[in-house]
């Protein structure tokens, strides 16, 4: 019995201070600041079980039960957490500061779209100025849902305000699906800093992420846009008419004032303007987009004003074929910035594929370039600069028009190292304020 006695009053073995190790650990995780439903909730209960009043049926309107819950998380800062069910928000959403709002889809729900954590949108219906489905501010986030606007429909699309709305500093959408959304992302023009678009699918009718204000380093990564999301019967869906509303209206992308904002992985179709870039009363953009892409556009890449340290875009890719314009990067006359395009490629029935009014810098570099040919396209060249200052350097010429117009107006222009399918014609009006050497010579 002593001997015994001593063996129950020994210290621990390694094993057992591991694994008690572990159990407490597991224990914090659990005691945190979190309302859900309990994970030993009977599949009976209410899928709101661990929501205060929200009703979760799909019917009864959740705005304002819900509201309560986040605020009631928001006095410590944690997690909301929204177990499979579909909520009615008939109002807007505040998120507090430190609180996420976390749904259960960690994909998309192209499928499946009304399976998972789904909000059902019917507020802000004609009003595009009025607050949005969520408002985010200083360290909050939305993760895992998607949202549905259920009067929306796609013979008789109406405006409706912006499905988010982010100011402060670092707020965070993640892994949010976006089934019929009129405006889905604005950022700004309250003043904020290191925004986190992440893994955001979906369909965008008029605009799509909007981004101003920003002073510090914002982020968008993976993101697409499609027609295609809205046409599952589950949601009422005819992409047809959604497509021709896309490809007339839609602005994908927009930038004003953001300091060193990285796009990357990003894809929208249709759309009338892919990326387009402005200047606001809080100014212009800087930034670098990588891997980005657009299709079915009027105009995939438009810059109206940049930062005079400007604009690089690498990796991508531009199809235009709706509209009378069709040039996939069109730099405005009042582009004061560098534009710079390195590895892209341009195909399709695109009418140009670069015209240049700017006042400053555009450089392509180890492009492809091509359109639907000379016979369908008569005078024009692929590239075509009539203002400030131009290179191209080491690109191909995949179709048979004139590769590169350099018009009056251009003030100087380095043509080297291309080449093309009938060499490359460069059609030259600035004489020798143009470097033209190495490239491979046009057939005639």
């Amino acid at each position: 019995m002593t001997h015994r006695s001593k063996r129950i009053s020994a210290a621990p073995s390694n094993l057992t201070l591991i694994r008690m190790t572990a159990l407490a650990a597991w224990a914090l995780l659990v005691v945190h600041t979190t309302w859900a439903a309990d994970a030993d909730t009977p599949p009976s209960a209410s899928p709101a079980a661990g929501l205060p009043g929200v009703q979760a049926d799909g019917t009864a309107d959740d705005t304002a039960a819900l509201q309560r819950v986040l605020d009631q998380a928001g006095q410590a800062g944690g997690q909301v957490l929204l177990p499979g069910a579909r909520y009615k928000i008939a109002g807007s959403l505040r998120i507090p500061p430190g609180v996420t709002l976390q749904g259960v889809s960690e994909s998309p729900v192209w499928s499946e779209p009304l399976k998972g954590s789904i909000i059902l949108a019917t507020g802000g219906r004609d009003q595009e100025d009025g607050p949005a489905l969520f408002e985010l501010g200083h360290s909050s986030a939305v993760r895992g849902l998607t949202v549905f606007y259920p009067d929306q429909h796609p013979t008789n699309i109406h405006p409706y305000a912006w499905t988010f709305h982010l100011q402060g500093h670092d707020n965070t959408v993640e892994n949010v699906t976006l089934i019929n959304s009129y405006n889905g992302i604005r950022i700004g023009p309250e003043g904020n800093v290191r925004h986190r678009i992440r893994s955001v699918y979906g369909c965008v009718l008029r605009r799509g992420i909007f981004v101003d204000a920003c002073t510090d380093i914002g982020r968008i990564d993976n993101v697409q846009f499609h027609c295609h999301w809205w046409s599952a019967a589950a949601v009422g869906g005819d992409w047809k008419p959604v497509h021709e509303f896309m490809w007339k209206n839609c602005e994908a992308f927009i930038f004003g004032r953001t300091d060193w904002e990285y796009v990357n992985n990003t894809f929208v179709y249709p759309v009338n303007i892919g990326y387009r870039f402005i200047r606001t009363q809080a100014g212009a953009a800087n930034g670098q987009l990588s891997g980005i892409g657009a299709d079915e556009a009027q105009v995939c890449v438009r810059v109206e004003h940049i930062q005079p340290m400007g604009l690089l875009i690498s990796n991508g890719q531009f199809v235009c074929m709706h509209g009378d314009t069709r040039v996939p990067v069109l730099v405005e006359s009042t582009c004061q910035g560098s534009v710079r395009l390195v590895d892209c490629a341009f195909w399709g029935p695109n009418r140009q594929c670069v015209v240049s009014h700017s006042r400053s810098f555009v450089s392509l570099s180890d492009c492809y370039l091509s359109s639907t040919g000379r016979a369908k396209n008569p005078g024009v060249a692929l590239i075509e600069a009539d203002g400030g200052k131009l290179q191209v350097r080491g690109c191909s010429f995949g179709t048979d028009e004139p590769g590169i117009a350099l018009k009056k107006g251009l003030e100087h222009a380095i043509v080297t190292e291309n080449n093309g399918v009938r060499g490359v014609e460069i059609r030259n009006e600035i004489g020798d304020k143009a470097i033209i050497a190495n490239n491979e010579p046009e057939l005639k």
